[in-house]
């Protein structure tokens, strides 16, 4: 193991990154844990003191989960790189003759599926332990299995030529070979959004028209005023997997549509519902669709960019734990270490997705009741066991969606 001034900056990045989550995960379950005994006073008239307390005693399970798991990826992540696990798999496949870009196919792909089996145990106590004990689970040990296999063919049918396309690019497209990449993965994610609610979602889930005359009825004045033009609006069978309710849009231009999950309709009176809807149309209207699109256009242009360069650089090979310069090991020491440097930026991206949230919200009570976007919104956090009382902190870091009581305390004073 080769350590150098990179081995160094990248040690002390996972360090800090580690300590500031764990940091934070602590200050969630003391702040959720001195707040368990009494119903904040803007949900004491909707919320029981019993299902306040489900959400803390919930809220404090998935921190447990969290704290375990926010010590094993750095552990992994150490005997990926430094520890020389990505060298030996390197080593091996080279063993086995394959041509440069198919060997380094490999080599990501076993890197990922190694990964993905080690991140199993997590998903399976996370499923069938947390969301089973709180009511949660509605899946199957078969239903589970089977999703985890469709999810690993697809992944693999559809990853397999996206790597080897982009290898290929890395090898002979010259210096600027990353704005090509980049050319491709945009159309690949592009692709994706138009081919995700036809052809991918349904070998999940069954997604029928809506059905309920008047509520479609309500559902289709509101799309009339805002302008909203879809392929219709679908019930999804959301309850064979899970009791928690969503909704969403999916597809983009002709071919966008409108989903309910079933247990969201299960839960919400119609003027509710419209409410929700109206938030989602919210975020269209207001071009945060567009927004985050290009957003995640520029943040992968500028990492292929900085990839780009990484690649020719020894150092960074040597201070990873590998002994060979190549695409393939540029790129599979890319996608391990980015996210360490990631996590000092995400509060950034969290409080985008939180102004978005709010001008959504906006938008929702001018076109509906700011009464019942209220009331809907307080029977989702009841029916979904989310804490009232997160601490602040934390959300300003992890959470996408502003905290229940200033959501709340915001549409109230849009009734004022």
């Amino acid at each position: 193991m080769h350590i150098n001034t990179f081995s160094l900056i990248f040690l002390l990045a996972l360090f800090l990154g580690t300590a500031i989550q764990l940091w934070l995960s602590i200050r969630q379950a003391r702040h959720v844990r001195r707040h368990a005994d009494k119903v904040p006073e803007a949900f004491a008239d909707r919320i029981s003191l019993a299902d306040h307390q489900k959400a803390a005693h919930y809220t404090l399970s998935k921190l447990q989960l969290e704290k375990l798991e926010l010590v094993l990826t750095p552990l992994i992540l150490l005997l990926w790189t430094l520890g020389g696990g990505l060298n030996l798999l390197d080593r091996l496949w080279l063993e086995t003759g394959l041509s440069g870009v198919w060997q380094g196919v490999a080599l990501i792909v076993s890197m990922l599926l190694i990964s993905m089996l080690i991140e199993l145990p997590l998903s399976v106590v996370k499923t069938f332990g947390i969301e089973s004990r709180f009511g949660f689970n509605r899946s199957t040990p078969a239903r589970f299995i089977a999703d985890l296999g469709i999810e690993t063919v697809l992944s693999l049918a559809l990853g397999i030529p996206l790597v080897a396309v982009i290898l290929w690019l890395m090898e002979g497209a010259g210096s600027y070979w990353w704005v090509y990449a980049w050319l491709v993965w945009m159309g690949f994610m592009l692709t994706m959004t138009w081919a995700y609610p036809t052809l991918i979602a349904p070998l999940f889930n069954k997604f029928e028209p809506l059905s309920d005359a008047a509520l479609r009825e309500r559902l289709e004045a509101l799309l009339k005023r805002c302008g909203f033009h879809s392929e219709g609006m679908f019930v999804m069978d959301g309850s064979k997997r899970s009791a928690h309710g969503n909704a969403y849009f999916t597809g983009f231009g002709r071919h966008k549509r409108i989903v309910f999950y079933d247990t969201l309709l299960d839960g919400l009176e119609p003027e509710q519902v419209e409410a929700v809807l109206a938030h989602e149309l919210g975020h269209f209207k207001r071009h945060h669709i567009r927004k985050m699109l290009i957003t995640t256009a520029l943040v992968s242009l500028a990492g292929l960019a900085l990839l780009g360069w990484l690649a020719d650089q020894p150092w960074f090979y040597q201070g990873l734990g590998v002994e060979r310069q190549s695409p393939a090991l540029a790129l599979a020491l890319f996608m391990l270490v980015s996210p360490v440097f990631m996590v000092f930026i995400q509060p950034l991206f969290a409080a985008m997705s939180r102004k978005h949230e709010f001008e959504a919200d906006d938008f929702a009570v001018q076109q509906t009741s700011a009464r019942a976007l209220i009331d809907g919104l307080v029977r989702m956090y009841k029916e979904s066991a989310s804490t009232l009382t997160p601490d602040p902190l934390y959300s300003a870091f992890h959470h996408s969606h502003p905290p229940a009581p200033v959501r709340i305390a915001h549409l109230s004073s849009k009734m004022a």
